[in-house]
């Protein structure tokens, strides 16, 4: 009796050699029935689609024949600009196919952002959503200095006179094609990830296949998660974490995809997945936080402290894990009993019930946040990496430990060490190949032994654990000579959760001030819970005496926790948050922080007038 086949049978015995391709191959002989990506249709019913493996890869051949007729060959740089819908995702999978170079662009990436994007990767074809865009990239088609030559386009109402996405489903006729088709090599171009520009101009990251798989097998040991676990996928692919979430993992692991195109929207897809991973920004869940907590804010007294009571007995069982011990058997039962009768029956009103891996990258994440989420058990594993690094470099892991505040330990694919100047520094399988020129060359950024300087500064305990200090541009020094992390600062400010986000400033002044944003889901609770009136909406609130008092007592509180260097002596409340699409934050939500104190030079340079 022969057994069945293997699934990886055909594939490279090592891991780290398998390419994108043969993964997909791989999926469809293994999985073909097997769900990979769901998206809503825009029909009348608002229902889901779902495209099996073995439909993934017959759609992504397909798109491949359409995009070789348009004359897209092996290492053409192919941008594409579009949320996250099925067209960018099988694109994207079709272009690796082909051997071309996909190039994902932020949607609220300014027209400069986007010349100088596509003169610098010297892409002759765009791939864009609808007529929104199509204006946009339009005038770089009669651009002397860009090589873009045609767009096709994704809405088939929004065409006009370029190429609809629809005619690229061909069916691959040419018997050549089959030559040209799934001839990656580990050592190729898989990508190209243009960082979010916090300051100066995006710079593009020439990614190989090897260095995603590096990556990709690296997480894999750091994480726990069933078979063929689903996935959310709401932040960008131009987003270094969603392209390893939610395009090459899933390639990797044969798991299912759930396309969110409006991250607004994603609140309603958690409720309906139900999923056992999620990843957010720090901004997401100090959204999501801020969210939970206005609603506790509001439920009667004796209701809250059965709550608190809950809250206390998951946060003392988290802390047993954290520190590699195992909880007593009176407290395991404690935190099972409150676990089935107060905390799932609140997580699953949000879909969060059936989580077992929460995670977080991008920006240094609040501990009061860390903390407000280990009280339902969920735990944050707060990692760091850089698009540079092919995504995640340090990591906490329910398996190998964790430390909530710190960013992790060393994943297998990267070594890390802390230079005198306390920058960190990384090496490994998984770091890049370098930064794209526009002549098609790779210049490198690593040192002669191979380290990469990544600009952020940090600190590892005694046993390894990686805690992020701030970026290396971003450290505040005061006219005292005094070196002052302002994420460290702004964190300390927006545990009050009236204020939802911050920036503190003092370079070259004695002392600290800061801009802080009421935050417009919480401040609206606080206020009913609080027998606070105001019209006007958050201006109303921000101007209100009583809002004033509360703000002056959080700042107070997180001055009483900081050094005397790092204390803020005055501020200003904003009404209006900040976003990507009013420019003080990247398109993955970090700040923007020139935007910032250019926007509001008149109010900072007012907070140091007596």
């Amino acid at each position: 009796m022969t057994s069945a086949p293997r699934p990886d049978g055909d594939l490279p015995d090592a891991p780290a050699d398998r390419t994108l391709p043969q993964l997909l191959a791989r999926n469809a002989r293994a999985y073909p029935q097997l769900p990979a990506l769901s998206w809503q249709s825009k029909d009348s019913d608002g229902g889901w689609r779902t495209f099996g493996w073995a439909e993934i890869h017959q759609q992504t051949r397909n798109l491949a024949a359409g995009y070789r007729a348009l004359g897209v060959g092996r290492g053409d740089r192919v941008l594409l600009m579009m949320a996250n819908r099925p067209e960018h995702w099988l694109s994207d999978l079709a272009l690796v196919r082909l051997g071309a170079v996909p190039v994902s662009v932020y949607g609220t990436a300014a027209p400069e952002q986007i010349t100088h994007i596509a003169r610098n990767c010297r892409a002759r074809l765009a791939v864009v959503e609808g007529a929104a865009q199509v204006a946009v990239w339009e005038p770089l088609l009669a651009d002397a200095d860009t090589p873009l030559e045609r767009l096709v386009v994704a809405e088939a109402d929004a065409e006009g006179s370029h190429f609809p996405y629809a005619a690229l489903l061909r069916e691959p006729a040419p018997e050549q094609f089959a030559d040209e088709l799934d001839a990656a090599r580990p050592e190729d171009p898989l990508t190209v990830v243009y960082t979010s520009g916090t300051s100066g101009e995006p710079k593009g990251v020439v990614l190989t296949h090897r260095q995603v798989m590096s990556n990709a097998l690296a997480l894999d040991a750091v994480v726990e998660l069933p078979p063929h676990v689903e996935h959310i996928c709401y932040l960008p692919f131009a987003h270094i974490a969603e392209r390893m979430l939610g395009i090459y993992l899933p390639c990797h692991r044969a798991s299912h995809v759930y396309l969110c195109a409006d991250p607004a929207g994603v609140a309603a897809v958690v409720r309906m997945v139900r999923p056992a991973q999620f990843f957010g920004v720090p901004r997401i869940w100090e959204k999501l936080s801020a969210g939970v907590r206005g609603v506790l804010s509001l439920m009667p007294a004796e209701q809250r402290e059965v709550i608190d009571r809950a809250f206390d007995v998951a946060r003392e069982h988290v802390g047993h894990r954290e520190r590699g011990e195992t909880p007593p058997a009176e407290l395991e039962e404690r935190y099972t009993r409150v676990r089935e009768d107060v905390l799932l029956p609140m997580l699953a009103a949000g879909g969060l019930d059936r989580v077992t891996w929460s995670a977080s990258a991008s920006a240094p994440m609040s501990v009061d946040v860390v903390h407000f989420w280990a009280g339902f058990g969920i735990v944050i594993m707060d990692a760091w990496g850089l698009t540079e690094t092919a995504g995640v470099a340090t990591s906490n892991s329910p398996r190998t430990g964790f430390r909530l505040g710190s960013v992790g330990r060393p994943v297998d694919s990267v070594e890390v060490r802390v230079a005198e100047d306390g920058e960190i520094l990384v090496r490994g399988s998984s770091v890049f190949s370098g930064y794209l020129r526009p002549d098609g060359s790779v210049a490198s950024a690593l040192d002669a032994d191979g380290w990469l300087a990544t600009g952020d500064i940090g600190r590892t305990d005694e046993d390894g654990y990686l805690w992020l200090t701030d970026r290396k541009k971003e450290m505040i020094i005061t006219s005292t000579g005094k070196n002052v992390s302002p994420a460290l600062v702004e964190n300390a400010l927006k545990e009050h959760p009236l204020i939802g986000q911050a920036m503190v400033h003092g370079d070259n002044h004695s002392y600290l001030v800061a801009l802080l944003v009421l935050d417009a889901e919480a401040a609206p609770a606080w206020a009913a819970a609080n027998g606070v009136e105001a019209t006007g909406g958050p201006a109303g609130l921000a101007e209100h005496p009583a809002v004033r008092a509360e703000v002056d007592r959080a700042v107070a509180a997180a001055n009483a926790r900081l050094n005397r260097s790092e204390q803020v002596k005055r501020y200003e409340l904003l009404a209006e948050e900040w976003g990507p699409a009013t420019g003080e934050l990247t398109p993955s939500l970090k700040m923007r922080r020139r935007v910032i104190r250019d926007k509001y030079a008149d109010s900072l340079t007012g907070l140091y007038q007596d």
